[in-house]
C-alpha cells in the first residue's frame, strides 16, 4: 500500500505553506512545527518530509535546530531538504537526525558533486528532489531553472545507485488540483524499478488511491492535511494498512 508522506515546510521557524513555489504566496498555519510533527505522529505516520524554506534561498539549511527538535522528540523518521549545496551541510543535516537528505540544486547544478555524495553516504541516506517547472528541473528555491533534463539526471544517478526520487510539479504544489499523474506515468515506464515519490497538488485521498494504482508507493502531501481535505481519520487508516 502507498505510503503517505506528511510535509512540513519551514519560514522563520513557523509551519507554512506557499502556492506553486512563490514566497509571496506564504501561509502560515502554526509557529511551533513540533506540534504539527506530533499530530502526524499520533495519526500512526512514520515518515515526515521537512523542507527549509529560508534554507533553499539562503544556500545553506537555516533551520536545523527544528529538524534536530522533531527528531528528538518523535519517533518519526525525517527526510530533510533545503539548502544542501555542501559536503557539509549534508553532513550537518544527517547529525542533526535527519533519516534522509533531499538534494535538488545541487544535484542539478552539479550532478557530478552528487554523485560522489551518493556513492560516499549512500542510496539509503541521500534522495534526489527533482522539482519541475515546465518539464525542467528548476533550482535555487525554485527561482531558476537548471540545465539538465530530468531524465539525462536520472540516467546517470540511478547507474551511480540512486534508490528514490522525489518528483514536484511546481505548478501543481499547494494548488490541491490533482497531481500530475502523467509525468508519474512516464517515468515509471521510462525507468521501471525506481521509487518515484509522487509531491505536489494532492487534493483529496483519491489522488493518493490513483498514485498507488500507478504504482508509486511513497506520495508526499501538505496543503490537503493541513486543510483538511484528507483528515486525520483517513490518515490513520491509510498508516494502519502498511
Amino acid at each position: 500500500m502507498i505510503k503517505v508522506i506528511p510535509a512540513i515546510d519551514l519560514i522563520e521557524g513557523k509551519c507554512v505553506r506557499l502556492s506553486q513555489g512563490n514566497y509571496n504566496a506564504c501561509k502560515v498555519y502554526s509557529a511551533n512545527p513540533l506540534d504539527i510533527a506530533k499530530e502526524f505522529e499520533d495519526c500512526g505516520t512514520e515518515l515526515l518530509h521537512i523542507v527549509d524554506l529560508d534554507g533553499a534561498k539562503a544556500s545553506s539549511p537555516l533551520n536545523l535546530h527544528i529538524l534536530e527538535t522533531i527528531a528528538s522528540r518523535t519517533s518519526l523518521k525525517c527526510e530533510f531538504g533545503g539548502g544542501i549545496k555542501s559536503r557539509e551541510s549534508l553532513s550537518s543535516a544527517l547529525s542533526a537526525g535527519a533519516y534522509r537528505v533531499i538534494c535538488g540544486s545541487i544535484a542539478c547544478n552539479s550532478p557530478e558533486l552528487f554523485t560522489e555524495w551518493l556513492i560516499e553516504f549512500g542510496h539509503q541516506k541521500v534522495l534526489f528532489g527533482a522539482d519541475l517547472k515546465d518539464g525542467r528541473p528548476a533550482v535555487n528555491g525554485w527561482l531558476e531553472s537548471g540545465n539538465n533534463t530530468i531524465e539525462d539526471l536520472l540516467e546517470k544517478f540511478i547507474e551511480a545507485g540512486l534508490a528514490s526520487t522525489i518528483v514536484t510539479d511546481i505548478s501543481r504544489d499547494g494548488m490541491m488540483n490533482g497531481p500530475s499523474f502523467d509525468l508519474y506515468k512516464r517515468l515509471i515506464g521510462e525507468f521501471p524499478g525506481h521509487n518515484f515519490i509522487a509531491s505536489g497538488g494532492i487534493s483529496n485521498m483519491a489522488d493518493i488511491l490513483k498514485l498507488n494504482e500507478i504504482g508509486i508507493k511513497e506520495v508526499i502531501a501538505g496543503k490537503a492535511l493541513y486543510e483538511g481535505k484528507i483528515s486525520k481519520e483517513e490518515l490513520v487508516e491509510l498508516n494502519k494498512m502498511l
